[in-house]
């Protein structure tokens, strides 16, 4: 991929179009009364993982409902294939959703006109910084100085617009070269000394992207943790996208706190959640929440990472008051009484 790929609209379907977004019986070879098709970003992502770990749990627990899960290019990126009516279900971030609504970062000069309902929280992101040894990088300062090559994850992610307007913001991103190598191939970049620094990703405190888990085995223990300075914590606490977590760091096969004797690591975190259009049948998006409900431990088998969804509140989570609710969703959450009268209920356009 081209350093400078603008992050503009993407026609990429790896699979099969989006035909029948929302389908009658037989549309995947079942039974099912309703099918959801869903963008799941690339293979390796949280979104992938936590849609296919749905897809198997409404293939075992669900008659009504059968789920399929493609490729697209990201969380921002989907909002892109949302308004070209490629998906009519998608996985994406408030952030990339609240610079959608404001005409805000890549939306600016290329906005979409139609956007989904909000539906429930599928994952929780969670970014920091890694270095490589030899590239004499120890705190997030010395990016501040400039002159290596960084790799702020790959365009079209919702990961990566939240980290460009971070690193932007704080007036790291001028200072060094971009690397927009696609997250499957950064790991051999990493092999091959071609990057200095990272921004890497694990899921709701559990693992690492499985992207971001090849990176961690192919450097060959020469990743470390650097330490984040005041005036980028602060610019991560500036951020009404992002939030400021402070924890050790996790899935990884190698110590990386013991190079700079870190006592644990700043991450700033995303927040994605299951989004619908309005020819999504309310029922099958009911259904879906109720799957994710009464069945984590199925989803957990396929995806660890998977949230406590014995907790209805849990889903509920990600909620923006200035967006509207799909009414299967709104039906679920007023079963549950976690719904709230602040928020705003959408409109379905299907019998």
């Amino acid at each position: 991929m081209a350093v400078n790929e603008p992050q503009g609209r993407r026609n990429f379907l790896n699979g099969a179009a989006a035909v029948g977004v929302v389908g009658v019986a037989g549309c995947l070879g079942g039974s099912s009364e309703h099918t959801i098709t869903i963008a799941g970003t690339s293979t390796g992502s949280a979104t992938q993982a936590a849609g296919q770990a749905l897809a198997r749990a409404a293939s075992e627990h669900s008659d009504e409902l059968a789920i399929d899960v493609q490729e697209s290019e990201g969380w921002t990126a989907n909002m892109y294939e949302f308004d070209e009516g490629e998906f009519s279900t998608i996985g994406v971030d408030n952030n990339s959703w609240q610079a959608a609504i404001n005409e805000e970062e890549t939306f600016a000069d290329d906005p979409v006109d139609d956007m989904p309902m909000q539906g429930f929280l599928f994952a929780s992101l969670e970014m920091h910084w890694v270095a490589l040894d030899g590239s004499g990088i120890e705190s997030t300062a010395d990016l501040r100085d400039g002159g290596y090559t960084i790799y702020p994850i790959e365009p079209g992610f919702g990961t990566r617009l939240l980290t460009e307007q971070l690193l932007r913001e704080d007036g790291i991103w001028d200072a060094n070269s971009i690397n927009n190598e696609d997250s499957d191939d950064i790991a051999g970049a990493v092999e091959e000394d071609r990057v200095d620094a990272l921004v890497l990703y694990g899921s709701n405190g559990v693992e690492l992207a499985s992207w971001c888990g090849e990176v961690d085995t192919r450097s060959s223990g020469d990743l470390y943790a650097i330490e984040t300075d005041d005036q980028f914590v602060e610019t991560i606490e500036s951020m009404d996208g992002a939030a400021h977590v402070q924890q050790e760091p996790y899935g990884y096969e190698q110590d990386i706190t013991g190079e700079l004797g870190l006592d644990g690591v700043d991450f700033w975190a995303l927040q994605g959640q299951w989004a619908f259009g309005p020819d999504v049948h309310p029922d099958a998006v009911y259904e879906m929440a109720r799957i994710a409900h009464e069945h984590p431990d199925t989803l957990r088998e396929s995806d660890q990472t998977t949230l406590d969804y014995d907790d209805v509140e849990v889903m509920a989570e990600p909620i923006m008051e200035d967006v509207s609710v799909h009414p299967g969703m709104v039906e679920f959450f007023q079963e549950h009484e976690v719904w709230d009268d602040s928020w705003e209920e959408g409109e379905a356009d299907v019998e």
